[in-house]
């Protein structure tokens, strides 16, 4: 009876393992991608609410910066070709450094379905003063401290402090995606994360919402599991 009582235990103690090993994420990492060469759009594509216009409209380069200008109007988002699903995604983002104008913007991952404004996907939120939160787009699920579920909307989950640099100054966004495990760092500190997200494979997404934001240095490390 002990024998069995012993296997059992240690069967709980393996389902237990295997469902943290899933939610938590027990991956290593890969040779890092460069996402964005600096110099074409090469790997990437575009939606626009506007259909009959060009990406130009909307995304250009500057070359001197190395970066990805995006003008904000109308609203859409450049997307990567390829679909990544466990990964350490880091970029830099800021607002113009000469209209000092903040606004809106995301980075969408593992977007799976049509291309819409609002398609399936977690998004890391890059809106000014709100760096950092979750919105779980299109019945998307993540689990996070209830503390940090915003009343006012059950799909928006509450960084935990802002970190945020000035605006005009470049930010670092690090976005680990490891299994079901989700965790945001901005310049260099953990604002949020949440667990239980579904595995799958998806697009990453760079929003256009409706302000001039820039990106660049966007590289990715798959993490192998």
């Amino acid at each position: 009876m002990k024998l069995v009582r012993y296997g059992l235990l240690y069967l709980l103690i393996l389902a237990a393992a295997v469902v943290s090993a899933q939610t938590k994420g027990q991956g290593k990492p890969g040779k890092e991608i460069r996402l964005f060469n600096g110099v074409d759009f090469c790997g990437w594509t575009y939606f626009l609410s506007d259909p009959n216009l060009k990406m130009s409209a909307v995304w250009s380069i500057d070359g001197d910066e190395g970066a990805i200008v995006c003008k904000g109007e109308p609203a859409g988002y450049l997307r990567t070709v390829a679909d990544f699903t466990n990964y350490v995604l880091k970029l830099e983002w800021r607002w113009s450094p000469v209209t000092k104008r903040a606004g809106n913007s995301g980075v969408l991952l593992r977007m799976a379905g049509e291309d819409r404004i609002w398609p399936k996907s977690i998004e890391a939120q890059l809106q000014h003063g709100n760096a950092g939160d979750f919105w779980l787009i299109d019945g998307v699920r993540l689990n996070s401290d209830p503390k940090r579920i915003n009343p006012g909307a059950d799909t928006n989950r509450l960084k935990i402090k802002n970190m945020e640099k000035p605006v005009g100054e470049w930010n670092e966004y690090e976005i680990t995606a490891d299994g079901g495990h989700i965790v945001l760092k901005i310049n260099g500190q953990v604002v949020n994360e949440g667990t239980g997200a579904e595995v799958v494979p998806g697009k990453i997404l760079l929003q256009s919402e409706g302000a001039e934001i820039h990106f660049r240095n966007i590289r990715l490390t798959p993490i192998k599991r």
